[in-house]
């Protein structure tokens, strides 16, 4: 497996932004698809977006459509969740996740991911 480390969460006012960050480190040279995926309070972890190993391939939940940019630098071996426009429903832990090496096809299942990070809480206020 490989390790995910988030960063980048906070408070932030609706219409603000913040970029997340993951960075991965252990299986970093498998190609992989990367997505993000959150959980609020008494809700079930649902998916965010997803990118695939090149970057030239993305999918996004429809709630987040226009707001959310993910990306990723795999020189760097880091993936980026750009949010902006963020609305107080937005709040929630946000997790990054990875799926097996080798992984092409972008699922939106977290059972399709094999990795996950410890998260990152990110909290909209009104």
């Amino acid at each position: 497996q490989v390790q995910l480390v988030e960063s980048g969460g906070g408070l932030v006012q609706a219409g603000g932004s913040l970029r997340l960050s993951c960075a991965a480190s252990g299986r970093t040279n498998s190609k992989t698809v990367m997505g993000w995926f959150r959980q609020a309070p008494g809700k079930e972890r649902e998916f965010v977006a997803a990118v695939s190993w090149s970057g030239s391939r993305t999918q996004y939940a429809e709630f987040v459509k226009g707001r959310f940019t993910i990306s990723r630098d795999n020189a760097k071996n880091t993936v980026f969740l750009r949010m902006n426009s963020l609305k107080p429903e937005d709040t929630a832990v946000y997790y990054c996740a990875a799926e097996p090496p080798g992984s092409i096809l972008i699922s939106t299942m977290a059972n399709a991911y094999d990795s996950w990070g410890q998260g990152t809480q990110v909290t909209v206020s009104s």
